[in-house]
């Protein structure tokens, strides 16, 4: 029986990139629904049916449901252990759930002051210190992950692994607020928007249509 990943809107939703990008990139397969979030009763109430947290994306396989991004992919590394959703090295996976789940926790104020809309034409905004300092934590991560596992390929431990997609919303966050990023934070953005899954998800986001107001950050 096929996966279903249940979804929002792809040009707004980070979360659900995070698990859509990471099944895609590892070639798992899997069906999507879509259902458009903040759009009214009708569609909270599909959410609803789906996962009691009222929040997507979520996964369902069978009579299991799994909800939540990082909680999504660990289900899938455990359902498809040869995909490689982490990487084969003990402290290299570990280093890479670390990093994951502090992605998954923190960086409140970025995310907050940047919110993920594909269509936005890119544009800097003014931006807190609080933000500020998570944008130079986000690439002393990147920066230190390169360094360690550069040699091995172009992603943050060498071959495309989970923690890659745990971050991709933000490789679209740097890029439309027009963060000012160091070279080797610029090479590995440049290795995520050439990256397939990556980019099915962005021309998917920017074909689109639907606007929701209060993501509309200017």
């Amino acid at each position: 029986m096929a996966l279903t990943l249940v979804i929002g809107n792809k040009n707004y939703s980070s979360w659900s990139m995070r698990p859509w990008v990471a099944l895609r990139g590892a070639g798992i397969a899997f069906d999507e629904i879509v259902i458009p979030l903040y759009t009214g009763e009708a569609d909270k109430a599909r959410i609803l049916a789906v996962t009691r947290s009222g929040k997507v994306p979520a996964l369902i396989d069978g009579d299991l449901t799994v909800w939540d991004s990082l909680a999504i992919i660990e289900y899938a590394n455990e359902r498809f252990p040869q995909a490689g959703l982490w990487p084969k090295d003990m402290a290299a996976r570990a280093h890479a759930r670390a990093i994951s789940a502090e992605m998954h926790s923190g960086f409140v104020p970025l995310r907050s002051e940047c919110g993920m809309n594909i269509h936005r034409p890119v544009r800097a905004r003014a931006l807190s210190d609080d933000a500020r300092a998570n944008i130079a934590r986000i690439q002393e991560i990147w920066t230190e992950c390169r360094a360690r596992h550069g040699a091995d390929g172009p992603y943050l431990f060498g071959a495309f692994t989970a923690a890659d997609a745990m971050f991709a919303p933000v490789v679209h966050r740097f890029r439309l607020y027009d963060i000012a990023v160091t070279p080797p934070v610029r090479a590995y953005m440049d290795t995520m928007q050439a990256n397939a899954a990556f980019r099915e998800w962005t021309d998917a986001a920017l074909a689109e249509t639907l606007l929701i107001d209060r993501f509309e950050i200017d």
